[in-house]
């Protein structure tokens, strides 16, 4: 979080004043770890902070400085850091100022003190060891008197939720009305968890998360000062690993460092990876790619090959929900959403999400959230980690959720039975005119009427079909109408990875082949509704078993073809004569070929 180490300057003038509160020279200690070598020693080294640094900032050269301050956050982004760094502008003194100030570039005279928590009016106590009401009355008991050589008694209470609530109710009444010379500043990680009461008399920063990039800079600039050499993508992967915290970011940085001690060439991001112990993000990009196509063999083999690597199935899990969330952007927003990830990765996952829709990638996320539950608590996460991909893998064969509600619409259920029956018993026929229906076999006593309650009615939802106009009622007249519309695309698509299932006016449900670009059912489904305007169905469906591929009826019919022709008496005497003679092509005198076929007759 800073450009620049902590200084141990001017300690030596503390010393004088307080006596016996010296700590050691922070060089005698050996080695610093970069968390704490690092520390901002100015408001300016802060990072990921300006809103409340100029708020800060705008209150003290106005002269409104609150009495007490509430700083919350996640871990590591510096709540304890900024306490001390408020104590030290609140007891700001130096030969030339004697002022509260934001401008700390010229140590004062308590700074070192304060920095070192070995100051005698900054009072710093940790609410997590220490929660009762008994502490707290330690510390209101020193409220009253004066500072000894500062200008305010600052105290710092870290971890403030954890108090209980009698020590929040001790220390409501001095909170609201302090002594002039006292202030408080509270750190929490759990802002939720520390009651209103105490909230209102504060007043409240929340310190944000890091971004990746800046958080990336900041170590590429530690690494630079440090002579240490990691590659900028292995540092990306601690930036992302430390999700906004700073102090775990060069925690980690401390460990990558030390993997390229031996040797004169940078850590690259291979190391990093096996250090954190990440699967390659581009292939569990892979995984997702695969599993969405419905391939499950190869994706459990990719995910085996992942866990064999190293990779861990909850960081698998978690990276597969990362990109769900980033395609559910890029649908929703368009291909110039920020998703974090490179170019040719955020292409990868645009192209994904074009293949979906937003309802079936939310679905995929909600599978996800629930996979990543059940693989931290499984015992054998690997097997969890199949599972949740095996679901993933049936549902991306699944309509949409708008299309399965259109299918159940345009199949109504069975007509509600009369009040007292749940349903009707099986065996009723069909209704009789007049609206009644008849158990067979049954006296004529037990004729019902049948009324369906409101609440049985179907959804109005226009059924698949309805409204089609000059539309394609067969797979060949389909195909015929792609030649016509010239959609050259589509139709080479169509052709050669769709094998027909089921073909009616507003639905289609088809076997994809292997290859088939993910995105191919629908935009069929938009084509067929731009053309006929009304919505259609389209199904992709690998359990299925489709006929032949356009293709391959092409190639059969024209093989079919060839071979009667070479059956024909004046055909056997051209090749007697000529021999070595090779039929290649057979032009139909009359064009008998089927639709679509005439445009690609010469392909022989």
């Amino acid at each position: 979080m800073v450009d620049t180490p902590h200084s141990d300057a001017d300690q030596g003038a503390e010393s004088m004043l307080m006596p016996g509160l010296d700590l050691p020279d922070a060089a005698s200690e050996g080695y610093q770890v970069l968390a704490r070598k690092y520390r901002p020693s100015r408001f300016e080294d802060l990072i990921g902070q300006e809103a409340m640094v100029r708020t800060l900032t705008n209150a003290f050269a106005a002269g409104r400085i609150a009495h007490a301050y509430m700083l919350t956050g996640v871990r590591g982004v510096g709540k304890t850091t900024t306490a001390r760094l408020i104590a030290r502008a609140l007891n700001y003194r130096t030969q030339q100022a004697d002022a509260p100030s934001m401008s700390l570039s010229e140590p004062g005279e308590h700074c070192d003190a304060i920095s070192r928590s070995a100051h005698v009016d900054v009072m710093e106590m940790d609410a997590a060891s220490r929660t009762g009401v008994n502490d707290i009355r330690e510390i209101l008991d020193g409220v009253r008197y004066a500072p000894v050589s500062a200008r305010y008694k600052v105290y710092i209470i870290d971890e403030v939720h954890m108090l209980s609530t009698s020590a929040f109710n001790a220390l409501l009444k001095t909170l609201e009305e302090p002594p002039a010379h006292a202030k408080f500043i509270f750190a929490t990680t759990e802002i939720r968890k520390v009651p209103v009461t105490v909230l209102s008399r504060c007043q409240r920063f929340d310190l944000k998360r890091i971004d990746r990039e800046v958080l990336t800079d900041h170590l590429a600039n530690i690494c630079e000062k440090e002579q240490a050499r990691v590659d900028r993508d292995g540092l990306g992967l601690i930036a992302r690993a430390a999700e906004g915290s700073v102090r775990d970011a060069l925690s980690l940085l401390d460990q990558a460092i030390v993997q390229g001690a031996e040797s004169e060439t940078p850590v690259d991001v291979r190391q990093v990876r096996d250090m954190l112990g990440l699967a390659d993000r581009a292939r569990v990009l892979d995984l997702l790619e695969k599993t969405v196509r419905g391939e499950t063999a190869d994706a459990l083999a990719e995910l085996e090959d992942l866990y064999d690597a190293g990779g861990d199935p909850v960081v698998i899990t978690r990276d597969l929900l990362d990109f769900v969330h980033a395609a559910s952007r890029m649908k929703a927003i368009g291909p110039d959403a920020d998703i974090g990830e490179s170019r040719e990765t955020a292409e990868r996952v645009f192209t994904l999400a074009q293949s979906q829709t937003l309802a079936q990638l939310t679905r995929l996320w909600k599978l996800l959230l629930g996979g990543l539950d059940d693989v931290r608590a499984a015992p054998d996460a690997l097997a969890a980690a199949e599972m949740t991909l095996l679901r993933l893998a049936a549902a991306s064969m699944l309509p949409p959720p708008e299309d399965a509600a259109r299918l159940l619409a345009s199949h109504p259920p069975a007509t509600a039975s009369a009040p007292g029956n749940a349903s009707a018993p099986a065996g009723v026929n069909d209704a009789a005119p007049g609206g009644s229906m008849e158990a067979p076999g049954k006296p004529e006593a037990q004729r019902f009427e049948a009324r369906p309650a409101p609440q049985d009615l179907p959804v109005e939802l226009d059924p698949p079909g309805a409204g089609i106009q000059d539309g394609p009622d067969s797979f060949e007249t389909f195909i015929t109408m792609l030649s016509a519309r010239r959609d050259i695309s589509l139709q080479s698509d169509v052709e050669r990875y769709c094998r027909p299932v089921m073909f009616k006016p507003g639905q289609m449900t088809f076997q994809p082949e292997k290859n088939a670009p993910m995105d191919l059912a629908p935009r069929i489904a938009r084509k067929l509704q731009e053309w006929t305007g009304a919505a259609w169905v389209v199904l992709a469906d690998r359990a299925a078993k489709g006929g032949q591929t356009w293709s391959e009826k092409r190639a059969a019919d024209r093989q079919a073809r060839l071979d009667r022709a070479k059956q024909d008496p004046a055909v056997l005497e051209a090749m007697r004569l000529f021999p070595g003679t090779e039929l290649v092509k057979v032009v139909e005198g009359e064009a008998r070929a089927a639709p679509g076929a005439a445009a690609k007759e010469n392909d022989a």
